[in-house]
């Protein structure tokens, strides 16, 4: 299986990079149009042609870029943190976007400091996976509200992304954690199992509470450092 498992990396990066350079290029093309002796509403037909073809090659190496880091062997590096601060960072970085979402973004922390051994960059994409995930499962909302929840128990730090979108039915939830499973529209389907991975490779775990036309509660734990 790991033979497998590097084979497919290999070959995705040796997609990758032929897919960049034929990006580049497209972006060349469109940059020339302007001299090309040819009728304006030729080079508008040629100009949607090129768009097209670097939306589908954005799309393809954002694919191939969760894949590798799904695939991929993770390598922590894991120090003492501060929960809350990893958590404000993550806050200033996403607000703007629920902000274009129309989402109203709700921070619970705390008043003592939360510490844990963990690899801050891969925590970090793990929870902001689940903070995409909340904002898509909102989109046909009426009321949009994000909730970000640090807690502790004895042992565990657990962060609490809490959506008011439609909630998962039970028969769902046993398998949204399976890659390429995604009911978003150009999704990859790999955001929830890599933040699963993440949570696991620092013996941690995610648990998902959800309730049908109110919203779901994804709960990422990891050790307390002690």
């Amino acid at each position: 299986m790991a033979e497998i498992g590097n084979m497919t990396s290999g070959l995705a990066h040796e997609i990758k990079n032929p897919l960049s350079t034929v990006g580049l290029n497209a972006q060349l093309l469109a940059e020339d149009i302007d001299h090309l002796d040819a009728p304006e509403k030729e080079k508008v037909k040629i100009t949607k042609r090129l768009d097209s073809l670097s939306r589908e090659v954005h799309r393809l190496k954002g694919i191939l870029d969760d894949f590798l880091q799904f695939a991929g062997r993770m390598k922590l590096h894991c120090e003492e943190i501060e929960l809350r601060l990893v958590l404000s960072d993550l806050e200033d970085f996403y607000h703007p976007q629920c902000d274009r979402e129309s989402i109203v973004m709700r921070m619970q922390m705390p008043e003592n400091p939360v510490m844990a051994n963990v690899d801050a960059s891969l925590l970090k994409q793990a929870v902001l996976n689940l903070l995409i995930n909340a904002t898509h499962a909102m989109q046909d909302s009426e009321q949009k509200e994000l909730m970000v929840r640090l807690e502790t128990t004895e042992n565990e730090a657990c962060i609490h992304i809490i959506d008011t979108g439609n909630g998962i039915e039970e028969d769902r939830i046993s398998e949204i954690f399976h890659p390429y499973v995604s009911s978003t529209q150009g999704g990859t389907g790999l955001g929830l199992p890599t933040a699963l991975r993440i949570a696991q490779e620092h013996s941690g775990h995610i648990v998902l509470n959800s309730t049908v036309g109110q919203g779901s509660d994804f709960t990422l734990c990891v050790p307390l450092y002690k």
